[in-house]
């Protein structure tokens, strides 16, 4: 049985991000054993957080007692074993970093699609059908016919769109996430530049997998989380990736086949990116986690997640 219960959050309002409001959300997350990271800005709040269902539920409900707050809605999911190593609450000036000033989705969005009406929307001829999170991610999973940007962070996708929305001025787009909070700011700027019909998918790919049987989904593969877990499957179940600890590059069961996967030393994806040096180094710090493991201790310079928040 699952031990521990993971929440997924985000809400756009206005928030007095400042020392006083980090170390009062921090205290309740410490006092109810709470691990994870969540992100304070002027914006509002984005994390994923991890613990006992009680833990969690008090967590939640404090967040909610801040004034803007009450709305806030989460995403659930579980774990065999803790997927975060420790507690992070951070001001930051955005939960969600594009770069691009005025990007408000509390002012303007675009039109949110519930998961069961998702695979009609995105099957349309005329719909352009975009992921909005980064290459990685991509890689191990995606909705049928969706376009990828070909991202590394977040802050390239303004100017990939700007890019395309000059061969398709006038497409009716449908976008996508992990959790939603993305979509938000992609709808919300793409709304901006012009495109009158934007949607996204509410609770992104999350919601979209739990809610939709997977004998009639449109998705293929795994989906990327930031944290231990690496990845779900349908249902939400734990998927089957893991992390290279060199490169943090998700791992499928056929990359660590490859003569090019060393564990905690490299992989297909980074073996000829390293210097000796580091390889080395990479292969120490691997040596000093199994011995932690093997005295039942939990190394804290553990690769073995992902420790943002995820802009999900």
């Amino acid at each position: 049985m699952s031990h521990y219960l993971v929440a997924a959050l985000y809400h756009f309002a206005p928030l007095n991000a400042d020392a006083d409001t980090q170390s009062r959300i921090k205290a309740v997350c410490v006092e109810n054993g709470i691990c994870g990271t969540l992100l304070l800005a002027s914006e509002g709040i984005n994390g994923t957080i991890a613990g006992t269902p009680e833990g969690i539920a008090n967590v939640l409900a404090f967040i909610r007692s801040i004034p803007g707050f009450a709305t806030l809605e989460h995403k659930e999911s579980h774990a065999s074993e803790q997927p975060f190593l420790r507690l992070k609450v951070r001001l930051k000036k955005e939960i969600v970093t594009m770069g691009i000033p005025g990007v408000d989705p509390n002012a303007l969005v675009g039109t949110y699609v519930e998961p069961q009406d998702w695979n009609d929307l995105i099957s349309a001829d005329d719909v352009v059908t975009i992921d909005t999170r980064n290459d990685y991610e991509i890689r191990i999973g995606q909705f049928k016919g969706a376009i990828n940007p070909e991202t590394v962070t977040f802050r390239e996708f303004p100017d990939w769109f700007r890019k395309f929305k000059q061969g398709r001025p006038n497409a009716r787009i449908a976008m996508y996430c992990t959790g939603g909070i993305r979509c938000e700011k992609s709808t919300s700027f793409v709304k901006q530049e012009g495109i009158d019909e934007v949607y996204h998918l509410k609770g992104g790919i999350l919601k979209y997998l739990e809610d939709v049987p997977e004998a009639e989904s449109l998705w293929e593969g795994e989906c990327f989380v930031f944290d231990r877990r690496v990845a779900v499957k349908h249902g939400l179940e734990e998927g089957s990736y893991t992390l290279c600890h060199a490169c943090r590059e998700p791992l499928g069961p056929e990359d660590l086949k490859s003569e090019h996967f060393i564990p905690g030393t490299c992989c297909p994806y980074c073996h000829d990116k390293r210097s000796p040096e580091d390889q080395a180094r990479y292969a120490e710090r691997e040596k000093q986690e199994q011995l932690a493991a093997d005295r039942g201790q939990q190394h804290l310079g553990s690769a073995g997640g992902n420790q943002n928040a995820g802009e999900t």
